[in-house]
């Protein structure tokens, strides 16, 4: 069982985890207007282009506060679990509860993968070496920057394919999302969005509102893996740093929705991608301790 001590800097308010993976809060004291304002910069990157944001709040935790990689990934999913709770009243409001109930038997097909990919992406996190999970992390920054790009310069059309083949392949899809969003502390909507219009070809409001009803629970089972976990611990020693950067990335989300087609995606979507692949050679530096 990995060992954990509680350190707790005199004076300052701060909870430092230490545990044989490396510190599982940030070293440093975080003044709270920096992290509500970085929280609140995630929201506006995810809102503009209709996402959470997570991807870009991942190598934040790990670069810039300085946070073990499993205890950003924890984190991660800890806020992003806010997130996606705070815009489903807003999703259900947007697509009736009547169309999503004809359109059930998608969530549930992709449920029936994700929520075991969800379980075993966390069980592999919390088992990787921290030098291979920022190499893990690294790798699907880069896949994540690749499927923003694609999924927004290509318009995704729909696969012919007979129901017993949709199923099984919709199983297979929602179980690799699963591991994905489980090992970055995502929702993974930037996945399940064009994953449900190509194998079930439905139109993309009501594939964001879908994809939201399978985000949750999925997310759901990878935070109760984690919660197995000692470095579940960070979560209880960040709690507030936790709020506050949610907060902000609630915040940034609205404001970034109204921002919205502000900025063209010709623009907007090549600098995001940029963003990630800069993000992802940082976190892979990570994986490499210094002496």
């Amino acid at each position: 069982m990995t060992s954990v001590r509680v350190r707790v800097a005199a004076g300052k308010g701060v909870v430092g985890v230490m545990s044989d993976r490396g510190p599982a809060s940030a070293a440093k004291v975080r003044s709270a207007p920096l992290v509500f304002v970085t929280g609140g910069l995630v929201g506006v990157l995810g809102g503009m282009i209709g996402l959470g944001g997570a991807e870009f709040r991942l190598p934040l935790l790990i670069g810039m506060f300085g946070f073990a990689a499993l205890s950003a990934v924890i984190l991660n999913k800890a806020m992003s679990l806010v997130v996606v709770i705070t815009a489903l009243p807003a999703r259900l409001a947007a697509v009736s509860v009547g169309e999503l109930g004809t359109h059930g038997a998608i969530a549930v097909n992709l449920l029936a993968g994700s929520l075991l990919g969800a379980w075993a992406g966390a069980s592999w996190a919390v088992r990787m070496r921290s030098a291979t999970l920022h190499k893990v992390l690294a790798i699907l920054m880069v896949g994540m920057a690749a499927a923003l790009v694609l999924t927004h310069t290509i318009a995704p059309g729909s696969l012919a394919l007979p129901p017993p083949v949709r199923v099984v392949a919709g199983a297979a899809a929602g179980f690799g999302i699963g591991v994905v969003a489980a090992i970055m502390g995502v929702a993974g909507g930037e996945l399940l969005i064009p994953t449900i219009v190509l194998l079930y070809a439905v139109d993309i409001k009501l594939a964001g509102s879908l994809s939201l009803l399978v985000s949750l629970p999925t997310m759901l089972v990878a935070f109760a893996r984690y919660s197995r976990d000692s470095g579940f611990a960070v979560l209880a020693a960040n709690t507030r740093f936790t709020v506050i950067m949610a907060t902000g990335s609630i915040a940034g989300a609205l404001l970034g929705g109204l921002l919205l087609g502000v900025v063209p995606d010709l623009v907007l979507i090549p600098a995001l991608a940029v963003i990630l692949l800069i993000s992802a050679v940082k976190v892979a530096r990570h994986a490499t301790p210094t002496p």
